[in-house]
Order: structure tokens, then C-alpha cells, then sequence
């Protein structure tokens, strides 16, 4: 028998729940394990148990709370199917219901955002010609073009904003779960603000013009937009869509301040523990999860299994070595403020650039 138990990490990977989750419905009292070494404090699961953790994964992906789980699980194992057919038909017409109330709520929003449509089209629409420093953009563009989003259903995403104002120009980019800023000085414009999305590909093209030149010539033009770079240019169209207002994204709070080595991160990341996610909080794409913890000397670790913390804070591998290759610097500042907050990447030389990175929840 003791053959045929599993240890919790071969019940996440059989499962599909995650080690943090099936610690988490032990402590629920949803899913116990069958036993735990009373020294190592090490679980082990039955083989029976094996198809209670897959019928939990798909419920909670279903949306289910815990506490009609926890009588569906109940009643799986007496054999009850009336009481399991009733909570599931339950669960299905709550559903349902809120499917059909989302519905109604998001009608009377659209119809506000007609409403709002015509104040906003002067950004796009209002003519620009601005000398713009072609190293602080180029660094602009390196510092943000990662965080652009690639998913053909958020368009107004699919490119970076060129928000100029005053002798400022701000790039800004996002995919909802990174978001960064970075800003290069400009001249000429003294009209009002103007905000254009250049599309992903033309901020490419642009950013190969940018080379020996100390300036480059900005140009917008109702939805067209032109960077010139002596007798070279690389134009195109704007998206015609808004961009989020990300002036509001970034008013986090202050937190935990931890300034890091990038080579030595870097490395403690690509050869550090790493949890696989099911991610349902980026779009159902797994991915790779580091959990950092920053101590009170300010020193960031990467995480092992069975090492959570209250304070702890679960990322997307990737995307934060992506964010540190962006900053472009040997010694970045991490910000950490709660769990659930975004961590924040910024240089140490300005205010001016920096990114944000969403969490990821490592237990449901």
C-alpha cells in the first residue's frame, strides 16, 4: 500500500492542483491528505484520493465555492449523486444568473463609453511636430516594448502610447499584467496634449532609425505618424482606439524597498526554484512562478517549496526577468508592497521609468 501513496508534489502534477493548493484544502479541511509524517510534516495522499483532487480542480475552475465542494466531495465519496446532481445544478444557475446580470451591467457601460467617446478623440486627432532627443527615446522604447500586449482581442493594447504634453513625451505600454513607463525629452510642441497608440511593428521600425542621430523629428497628423531620422522616416498608422488612462495604474502605494544586483537576480532566478502555475489570472497560459520574499535588510530571495510566507509574493518568471533586462541598468530598486500588489521596478537614476509587474494568487 505505502507504494501506491503519493507524495503532494506527484498529487499536483497527477491532479492538477498545485502543491500551494492542496496544502491550502488541508488547512480547509476540503482535502486532507492520508497521511503526514509526523517529522517531516511531508504529505502523503491515497490512491483513492486521486480522483477526489481532480473532481476539486475541475470544480474550482468551474467557479464552485468551497463550502458546496465540500459537500459534493462529501457526498462523491457516500455515493449521494442526488446531492451532488442538485449542488452541481445549483452552482449552474447561479451562473447563469450572474452571467445574465454581467450582461445587463456591461450594456450600461458601453452606453456610457459612447457617451465619453467625443471628448477624447481631440488626443488623437490634434497635429504634432516635435524634436524629440533620439537616444532618450531609443531607451524609451527598449524600456517599455516588452510590456506591449500581443492578444488579438485587446487591440487598444497591441502598441505603445506616445502621450506628448509640454516639452515631455512619455512611451507607455501594457498587457494588463505589466505595465511600463519611461519618458524622453522633446521640443517644439507647444500646442496641447496629444496621445497616439503607434502600433507594435512601427514602434520596431522606429527604433531601428534611431542610431547616430542626437535628434529625430516627431510628426503626427490625425492618424498618421512619422518619425524622421535624417533622410530616412518610418511611418504608419495610429490604432484607432483609446488607451487606458495609466496615469491611474500607477499611483501605487509605497512599500518595501530592496535595491538589487541585477546579474546576481538574474541568476538566482534562472537557477532557483520555480512553481508551475495554472494561471487562470493570465488568460489560462501556465507559466514558470518565483516567489520573492524581500527581508528587513533588504536582501530579495527566491522562494523554495514549502517556504510560503504571509508576505511572500508570487511572479511570473518571464516576465520579470523581461522587466530586469528592460531597466537596463547593474543595480535596480524592487518594490514590494502586499501580496496582492504589483511590484515595482524602477532605476535608480530617475523616476521617470520604471514597470510594474501583477502577482500571481498562489493558492484559489
Amino acid at each position: 500500500m505505502e507504494s501506491e501513496m503519493r507524495g503532494i508534489g506527484e498529487m499536483a502534477r497527477d491532479s492538477g492542483l498545485g502543491v500551494s493548493a492542496l496544502r491550502f484544502y488541508d488547512g480547509a479541511g476540503v482535502l486532507a491528505p492520508a497521511w503526514v509524517d509526523p517529522v517531516s510534516g511531508y504529505r502523503w495522499y491515497g490512491p483513492e484520493q486521486l480522483e477526489e483532487a481532480r473532481l476539486l480542480a475541475r470544480l474550482r475552475r468551474a467557479g464552485m465555492p468551497l463550502a458546496d465542494i465540500r459537500l459534493v466531495l462529501a457526498g462523491w465519496s457516500g455515493s449521494d449523486t442526488d446531492l451532488v446532481r442538485n449542488l452541481l445544478q445549483a452552482h449552474l444557475r447561479r451562473l447563469e444568473q450572474g452571467l445574465s446580470d454581467a450582461r445587463g451591467e456591461f450594456s450600461t457601460i458601453r452606453a456610457l463609453l459612447e457617451r465619453r467617446e467625443n471628448p477624447m478623440t481631440s488626443l488623437r486627432t490634434t497635429a504634432l511636430r516635435s524634436t524629440v532627443s533620439a537616444p532618450e527615446l531609443a531607451a524609451a522604447l527598449d524600456g517599455v516594448r516588452f510590456a506591449a500586449s500581443t492578444d488579438p482581442e485587446l487591440p487598444m493594447l497591441g502598441g505603445v502610447l506616445f502621450d506628448i504634453e509640454g516639452d515631455e513625451l512619455r512611451v507607455v505600454a501594457t498587457d494588463r499584467y505589466r505595465l511600463a513607463v519611461a519618458q524622453a525629452g522633446t521640443t517644439g510642441h507647444g500646442g496641447p496634449r496629444v496621445q497616439v497608440i503607434v502600433p507594435s511593428p512601427l514602434v520596431d521600425a522606429m527604433r531601428a532609425l534611431l542610431g547616430d542621430d542626437a535628434t529625430v523629428l516627431l510628426t503626427v497628423d490625425g492618424d498618421r505618424v512619422v518619425l524622421e531620422a535624417g533622410d530616412r522616416q518610418a511611418a504608419g498608422r495610429c490604432l484607432d482606439h483609446d488607451f487606458p488612462d495609466y496615469r491611474r495604474l500607477v499611483s501605487v502605494p509605497a512599500g518595501r524597498r530592496a535595491l538589487v544586483d541585477v546579474a546576481a537576480l538574474r541568476e538566482a532566478l534562472e537557477t532557483g526554484p520555480v512553481r508551475p502555475s495554472e494561471a487562470r489570472e493570465q488568460d489560462g497560459v501556465s507559466c514558470d512562478l518565483s516567489v520573492l520574499d524581500v527581508a528587513a535588510d533588504g536582501v530579495v530571495t527566491v522562494c523554495g517549496d514549502g517556504d510560503d510566507g504571509r508576505d511572500r509574493v508570487a511572479v511570473n518568471r518571464e516576465f520579470l526577468l523581461e522587466a530586469l533586462a528592460a531597466g537596463a541598468r547593474d543595480r535596480l530598486v524592487l518594490e514590494f508592497g502586499a501580496p496582492t500588489a504589483p511590484v515595482v521596478i524602477r532605476r535608480t537614476d530617475t523616476e521617470d521609468a520604471f514597470s510594474l509587474l501583477m502577482p500571481v494568487r498562489l493558492e484559489d
